[in-house]
Parts: structure tokens; C-alpha cells; sequence
């Protein structure tokens, strides 16, 4: 019998490479999205028989009632994701990243395992040369990684459940995004050939969208053994500094000139290096270099050349 998964928000930048790798699985995959960028991400997958989507909002009651039925597996993708996007809404902030997650809890069936994409941003502002492990306490630094730590820690109390603490994301997506770290610093030298950096010894861990979704299904295929716990997912060779990912980028553009501001600070404080022992540990590996992602984004970058591919 097909295995039977409900992905919400299955249409935005992670749920687009996601939702494709399911299906290539065999599995049964159905979408919730409210499409609130006018996506077409997930049009591909229209030919395939095991893929259904609705239209609706992951906060409606009724909505999540009627597609979490049958659902043997619930990917809660649905989210308002990065601190400026929830700086700007933060009702919609609460009420999507926290609240949806407390309603799809109360309406969940004991059998229905849940993998929840946290984000490792919960570390907040970690101690220099000490890498946070799943064991470092959760200082999240805005609403976004307060909403997110909070849903995990729900998530996992209720069980059955497995948490992917991610790293900043980094690749191309049917529904992509510019807005993300190296994404960005990879537009900028395509398009501007500068960029200008503020704090740049603040470190942080990165992981290729792919490795995202290799690991989603490394969760499914291994959920016995890894449930009830969290599990940062990064590259262990990619803890840098925004300076260091400049010289990354210099690599394969030679042109592009990249600076540190001598005075002004970055809104975002994150500064933290990251251990991904524990998820190496059940035998998953990443397949995708931080240089390899550096050469697709310069490929993407000469296809697309619109600001609109954000969050904000």
C-alpha cells in the first residue's frame, strides 16, 4: 500500500524540490499551499497520478481537517520564513509558524508521524569556537526562531516526530529564493559584481536545498530508530564567516570585489558554528558542496535577473 504524505506549504522554495523527490519515491503526496506568491513551482507534478494539491491556509481548521485524513505522514512546511518577512506581519507570524502547528497537533491521529523543518537559527548567538549541538540550549534571536523553537519543542513533546534543525539553504528551487544568504551574496556578484558586508566574522552553518530533501527522506526511510528526537542538518565543512563565503564566491568569480563596512550592523545577529554529527551518525551524508552550489547559482543567475524571487 502507498504511503500517503501531506505536505503544507509544499509549493514555496523547500517544498518544490521536496514534493518532486517524493513522488520520484512512489510516494503519495498531497499539497496544502495558499500560494501566496503566485508560484507555479509545483506544475511539474500535475502529470503525475500520486500527486493532488488544495488551495487553503494551514490555520483553517475545517481545511486541515479534510487533508490531514488518510495521511500516514505530515510535512509541516507551511510557514512565514526569515526574520524580516516576520518582522513585517507578526500576527500572520504567530498564527502560521506556531498556532497552525498547535492545531495540526490537536487533529493528528497517534498514528501520523510528523517531520517538522526547524532551523538551526535557534542557536542564536553561540560561544566562539564551540560547535552547538542538539544539546546546546535554543536562544533564538527573532520572532522567526521563536516561533519555529517553539513548534519543535511542542512537536517533539507530543512524539512521533522527527525535527530537522537546518542550516541557511542555499540552491536553486522552482519557487526561488534570492533572499537567503549565499543565494544572495551568489546574485550580487553575478549582477553587481560587489557587495558590501556588514559584521563579517559572524559565522553560520550552510546546507544545499537537495541535501534538504535527501534528508526529509533519509527521516522516512529511517523514522523508527531517529523519532522523537532533533537533528541539526548542515555541511561540516561549510561553518563560515560571511567573509569566508565572499572568498568562496571570489573562487569562481574572480571579478567580484567584496568588502567590510567599517561602521552600520547587521540587523541579523546570528553568529554560531554547528555540529551535524548526531544526523552523520545514522548514515546520512550530503551529496552537495557549498562550491558545487556556488557554480548552479551562477547558472541560475544567468537566467534570472528579478528581485521578485524573495520573500521581501
Amino acid at each position: 500500500m502507498t504511503t500517503k504524505i501531506l505536505v503544507t506549504g509544499g509549493a514555496g522554495y523547500l517544498g518544490s524540490v521536496i514534493v518532486p523527490v517524493l513522488l520520484a519515491e512512489g510516494y503519495e503526496v498531497k499539497v496544502l499551499d495558499n500560494f501566496m506568491f503566485k508560484q507555479n513551482s509545483l506544475l511539474e507534478c500535475c502529470a503525475n497520478e500520486h500527486f493532488s494539491v488544495v488551495r487553503g491556509d494551514c490555520r483553517d481548521k475545517a481545511t486541515m481537517k479534510e487533508v490531514m485524513k488518510n495521511a500516514d505522514i505530515i510535512i509541516p512546511l507551511a510557514a512565514l520564513v526569515g526574520a524580516p518577512l516576520c518582522k513585517i506581519d507578526p500576527i500572520a507570524t504567530q498564527t502560521t509558524n506556531y498556532d497552525a502547528i498547535k492545531l495540526l497537533l490537536s487533529l493528528r491521529s497517534r498514528g501520523q508521524a510528523i517531520l517538522y523543518p526547524c532551523t538551526n537559527s535557534g542557536y542564536g548567538i553561540g560561544e566562539k569556537d564551540k560547535f552547538c549541538t542538539e544539546e546546546t540550549p535554543l536562544k533564538p534571536i527573532s520572532l522567526y526562531g521563536v516561533t519555529k523553537v517553539e513548534s519543535e519543542k511542542a512537536i517533539l513533546e507530543a512524539g512521533n516526530a522527527i525535527s530537522f534543525r537546518l542550516a541557511t539553504v542555499f540552491g536553486t528551487s522552482p519557487r526561488m529564493r534570492v533572499d537567503l544568504l549565499v543565494n544572495d551574496f551568489v546574485y550580487r556578484a553575478v549582477t553587481d559584481r560587489v557587495v558590501v558586508v556588514f559584521e563579517g566574522h559572524f559565522k553560520r552553518n550552510y546546507i544545499h536545498i537537495r541535501d534538504v530533501a535527501s534528508a526529509f527522506l533519509h527521516g522516512i526511510k529511517n523514522f523508527d530508530r531517529m523519532k522523537n528526537e532533533p537533528y541539526n542538518v548542515g555541511l561540516s565543512d561549510a561553518n563560515l564567516s560571511k567573509l569566508e563565503l565572499c572568498a568562496e564566491i571570489k573562487k569562481q568569480i574572480p571579478g567580484f570585489i567584496y568588502m567590510e563596512a567599517p561602521i552600520g550592523e547587521d540587523p541579523d545577529k546570528r553568529d554560531y558554528i554547528v555540529s551535524n554529527e548526531k544526523i552523520e551518525s545514522t548514515g546520512f551524508k550530503p551529496a552537495h558542496s557549498l562550491d558545487k552550489g556556488i557554480r548552479e547559482l551562477i547558472k541560475c543567475y544567468t537566467i534570472i535577473r528579478n528581485a521578485r524571487y524573495s520573500n521581501v
